[in-house]
């Protein structure tokens, strides 16, 4: 070795060396994942899926270039976890990173930019620093990232469903979210199955203009659709994987759910989006300033009952909401509006660690009902939204008023914590036409189904349970059109009502396990500023002394060491 490094070419053989050091890192590479979280632990699920590939996926992501400094961390951890991907994959993951429109004409740019929009991929506008000395500037993002396999293309939003407000904890949610977005996408795109949904109608749901988004736009692309009237069906087919039953108006006949009820016991899954009262925002601008929210009759009590909940006959309102238009004054005969906060449009969030709501923007509700969780044998109930700590509840017969927070006094009132709004169940339901139930229908379900009724479900099942069937309906704006689910027309701000929805789909009929991943933790471990402030001092002193001392101290050991050398020498050669 000592040859080696005396020899003229030894400065080549360390190049020569690096240079093959670099290269196998760059080709195969491992990391030791010592977080408490296990952030940068691949799941199992996700690790099957890889291998399952037969084919490349090509994976494109828009984080390039002179991005601020999270977006820059969040680039550095989506190309570490793709690379793992890669590995994992046999080479089947391929991906390349690129700034939109970058050396692009600006139509052609514009073009890229509503391609993308329509994609689901919408911008963020942040602030980032210039050269030096001239401040900061306005900048647009995009994080997003396009998957590509055989003739197939989709996109997601690496931000969609987090708060556009939040600034570092919403990228670090992202983060959080990563292996989730990015496997759950590659799922997706190579299925040559889709699950099939059916949209319920025939008692009044909606199906025009404030459902479209929730229709057109993310159901139709990722999953089977069709609308099933109730009524032109004697049984609905186990063909639908998922049955919606969104915002119905009218009461529900005991065949009707008869037929749910049995599908149900069959093994399909079901989203109930309902509304027990009659609330709506055109109700009071037509009443100009109050009116009372009525029970609809849907008669839907006992079914849902059986199956271990109750919607209430109640509004929650709650301090943490949305804002709308208020009244606030008049000039001449022109009111004066200013945006204030609406508490009966309560901004819901997750009230455990449950992966389909945690790591989530608020989800925007109207007018919801509480939902209470009953005695059923077998049955697991997991609350999934819920009000915040400042809630108050509002029996039937409910007012709404414009101004229904008068003063403190009534400030004082929300003292209600965290209210259901929305409830998954699992188990082994049973069914509520047991004993009800005659034995002529028992023998024509018999005939249709080529089985006979079935008083209980054969294995576990699962259902979701919404008391707001407005959480998926959207806006209508005069100028655009439909807005997105989830966005308030006053601000224009976008909740995360889509990114919890299609959770919702995603645990009741795709891939569980890769749902799963959206329950890893990814903790800031932030220095706390009080004590940085009161210890600046000290470790300023620190950080300008320590390496001085230890210069000092080197120079003295290398000093010290020379000398008895040297002094050893001597005496050896005096002999």
């Amino acid at each position: 070795m000592k040859k080696l490094l005396q020899s003229p070419y030894s400065l080549i053989f360390v190049i020569a060396g690096l240079v093959l050091i670099n290269w196998l890192a760059s080709q195969w590479h491992a990391r030791l994942d010592l977080t408490a979280e296990k952030r940068y632990t691949i799941s199992s699920a996700t690790r099957e899926l890889l291998q399952s590939l037969d084919e490349p996926v090509t994976v494109t992501v828009l984080l390039d270039g002179d991005l601020p400094a999270g977006f820059k961390k969040l680039a550095g951890s989506t190309r570490d976890m793709l690379q793992e991907f890669r590995e994992i994959s046999g080479s089947n993951i391929q991906f390349f990173f690129r700034q939109p429109g970058q050396g692009m004409h600006d139509t052609l740019k514009a073009e890229l930019i509503d391609s993308l929009h329509s994609m689901g991929i919408n911008p963020t506008n942040v602030r980032a620093r210039t050269k030096a000395g001239e401040g900061e500037e306005q900048r647009l993002v995009y994080p997003g990232v396009i998957f590509e396999y055989q003739d197939r293309v989709s996109a997601v939003d690496l931000l969609q469903g987090q708060s556009s407000v939040d600034g570092i904890n919403s990228l670090n949610n992202a983060e959080a979210l990563l292996e989730y977005k990015l496997a759950g996408a590659i799922d997706k795109i190579r299925r040559d199955k889709v699950p099939v949904v059916a949209y319920l109608t025939g008692n009044g749901q909606p199906q025009r203009y404030e459902v479209y988004d929730l229709i057109e736009r993310t159901l139709k692309p990722d999953y089977g659709f069709s609308i099933l009237p109730v009524d032109s069906v004697p049984v609905i087919p186990d063909v639908f994987d998922a049955l919606l039953i969104v915002k119905p108006q009218t009461g529900f006949s005991e065949a009707q759910k008869l037929k749910i009820d049995q599908y149900i016991m069959r093994g399909g899954k079901v989203v109930w989006m309902i509304d027990k009262l009659y609330a709506s925002l055109d109700s009071l601008q037509r009443s100009q300033g109050s009116f009372i929210a009525f029970e609809i009759g849907l008669n839907l009590d006992d079914l849902l009952f059986k199956y271990g909940v109750r919607i209430n006959a109640d509004l929650v309102q709650d301090l943490n909401c949305t804002q709308i238009p208020l009244a606030v004054g008049s000039m001449g005969n022109r009111p004066q509006l200013q945006l204030m906060p609406w508490v009966y449009f309560p901004l819901l969030s997750s009230p455990n660690d449950n992966p389909i709501s945690k790591n989530l923007d608020y989800v925007l509700s109207q007018f919801p009902q509480s939902i209470d969780t009953i005695k059923a044998e077998g049955i697991d109930k997991t609350i999934l939204l819920a009000s915040s700590v400042n809630t108050r509840i509002l029996s039937t017969p409910a007012m709404v008023e414009l101004n229904s927070v008068k003063n403190e006094e009534d400030m004082k009132a929300f003292t209600a914590v965290h209210m259901p709004v929305a409830v998954l169940l699992e188990g082994k339901f049973s069914s509520l036409f047991t004993n009800r139930i005659t034995s002529g229908a028992k023998d024509s379900l018999t005939d249709i189904y080529n089985s006979p009724f079935q008083p209980v479900a054969d294995s576990s099942n699962k259902m979701i349970v919404i008391s707001d069937g407005d959480m998926v309906t959207n806006f209508v704006s005069q100028e655009k059109g439909p807005l997105q689910m989830g966005e308030n027309p006053f601000t224009h701000y976008q909740y995360a009502n889509k990114e919890f929805f299609l959770n919702c789909m995603e645990y009741l009929v795709g891939n569980p396990g890769i749902l799963e991943t959206r329950g890893k933790d990814y903790t800031l471990r932030l220095l706390d500023k009080k004590q940085v402030d009161e210890s600046r001092s000290f470790w300023q002193a620190i950080n300008i002394m320590l390496p001085v001392v230890l210069v000092i101290l080197f120079a003295l050991i290398y000093a010290a060491v020379n000398k008895r050398r040297y002094a050893g020498q001597k005496s050896y050669r005096k002999y």
